[in-house]
């Protein structure tokens, strides 16, 4: 999150001028105590000459250990504010030590999938493995596997209800995209997309349907090629939809267009006026 009021005026003022018309601010603060602050931020800008924002509002897999009963039930009226579309982003990450254990995780997992449930909401997913991760944390995971435990609890907890969502960041192999959008999910390429490294990623973005793509900045991280290593933010988003339509051999603008429209299928009330 941006520092101050003039701070976030001028990064808005910036990614306005980059023709970015409407922003979903992940809304998961540093926890539960500080859930609502990406919400509060979309209330109260209605500026025509901004971006239109909106929000999520999550228990991150981090905070796991933190979804109470008391976190899940602010969650829950959050959801039911207007400008929040979306819960998120939860899901599972093995590849930090300090992580709760596999157990809580899924848990508070679960439980926000029960609350996407009840207020009709989309979810933002996050999944990270530990396959890259230092030692301890390998240890500590042992032989779970975040895509496939992921996989399995949304099966079984969420495709059912048939509300969909976002693979925030998506991250996987061209295998795991096709599972993913098997449950009716969305890949979501961030600027990592730009990185040469980042073969399989590309594969993913190449071959998904036309009408699941969407791009994101995971700001302040994931700065895109040429600003790798800078702190994100979204004015930068042109240089990974350049590289996403160069993959799919279009126009940015055809890639911008085609972006806003599956972002405003998946959330119908974000077409509509900032008012």
């Amino acid at each position: 999150m941006y520092g101050d009021s003039d701070e976030l005026a001028s990064v808005l003022t910036r990614a306005y001028a980059a023709g970015v018309g409407t922003i979903l601010a992940i809304g998961i603060g540093d926890g539960p105590e500080t859930m609502p602050r990406a919400l509060d931020i979309a209330e109260a800008s209605r500026d025509e000459d901004m971006p239109a924002i909106y929000a999520s509002a999550g228990i991150h897999p981090q905070e796991a250990h933190q979804a109470t009963p008391e976190a899940l039930a602010k969650l829950a009226d959050l959801c039911e504010r207007e400008r929040c579309v979306a819960v998120g982003e939860i899901g599972l990450d093995y590849y930090h030590l300090d992580n709760p254990d596999v157990a809580t995780q899924q848990a508070a997992f679960i439980a926000q999938l029960g609350v996407a449930v009840t207020a009709r909401k989309p979810i933002l997913i996050h999944c990270r493995t530990s396959e890259l991760a230092a030692p301890a944390a390998k240890e500590k995971y042992g032989a779970a596997d975040a895509w496939e435990d992921l996989l399995a609890l949304l099966a079984e907890h969420w495709q059912p209800h048939g509300l969909g969502g976002i693979m925030h960041c998506f991250s996987g192999t061209v295998e795991q995209a096709r599972r993913s959008l098997d449950l009716g999910f969305h890949l979501s390429f961030a600027g990592n997309l730009t990185y040469p490294a980042a073969r399989s990623i590309r594969e993913a973005a190449k071959s998904a349907p036309a009408d699941r793509i969407l791009i994101e900045t995971d700001a302040p991280f994931l700065a895109p090629i040429p600003h790798r290593g800078e702190r994100n933010e979204p004015a930068l988003i042109v240089h990974t939809a350049a590289t996403l339509a160069d993959l799919r051999g279009i126009s940015p603008q055809e890639l911008g267009a085609l972006t806003t429209a599956n972002f405003q299928k998946l959330f119908p009330t974000t077409g509509l006026t900032h008012n």
